[in-house]
């Protein structure tokens, strides 16, 4: 009787200094892996300026802070509407990469369409937007939920919302990566939003001027003169 109490106090034993050593390694992988993306940002931010046409950008949000806030939607997105099938909408050009990593992080069942319009020319709202790839499916009944890159004037989700409506949707959202709140001029709600930065332009991440800038994994804003 004596022995086997000592057998199980020794396994007790065995058994919480191998479960401190694991919360001990997962510690210090956690504390190593943010250490790891402080030195990448901090990398990022001491990259030298960019040429684009006749503009030079400066470095400002690292694809580290992207996939963070695009992590964060999905799981917003995923908590309100895992229980049914929602269908995201992606607004072409700019969302394409926002779209392909909020797909990789969020983990319950859904559909994907994409939808094209355009308001920009350069770098100015043309403050006309113009509807270039529709849908081709019902969505009456449906949760669509719009995935834009950016929201400045609002004035292309709008558009979109009149169009939705006329489907006669269940549920209408909008998730953005960026949201300027300082150039929104409509009165629409953004229910899911990634980072909210100032009233400059930026490239990078599907994010372009005049064509060129939208392959870059970061994000990069206007250069002051």
């Amino acid at each position: 009787m004596p022995c086997n109490r000592l057998k199980n106090l020794i396994f007790f034993g065995i058994s919480v200094l191998i479960g401190y050593n694991f919360d001990l390694k997962v510690q210090i992988n956690c504390q190593l892996s943010n250490l790891k993306s402080l030195s990448l940002q901090i990398i990022f931010k001491k990259k030298k300026v960019i040429q684009l046409h006749d503009k030079q950008f400066v470095p400002f949000i690292s694809a580290q802070e992207i996939d963070f806030a695009i992590a964060k939607i999905a799981a917003l997105v995923e908590d309100d509407f895992a229980e049914e099938t929602p269908i995201f909408i992606g607004v072409l050009n700019g969302a394409f990469m926002v779209v392909s990593d909020f797909m990789k992080h969020y983990k319950s069942p859904c559909e994907l369409s994409f939808i094209k319009m355009a308001s920009y020319e350069g770098m100015t709202s043309t403050n006309e937007v113009r509807e270039l790839i529709g849908l081709d499916r019902d969505l009456t009944g449906r949760t669509v939920v719009v995935i834009e890159d950016i929201v400045d004037t609002g004035n292309t989700l709008v558009a979109l919302k009149e169009l939705f409506k006329k489907q006669n949707v269940k549920h209408f959202k909008i998730a953005t990566l960026f949201f300027k709140p300082e150039a929104l001029v409509n009165d629409i709600k953004i229910d899911y939003v990634g980072i909210r930065i100032p009233n400059k332009f930026i490239v990078g991440f599907g994010l372009d001027y005049d064509g060129l800038g939208r392959n870059l994994p970061e994000v990069y804003q206007l250069k002051d003169n």
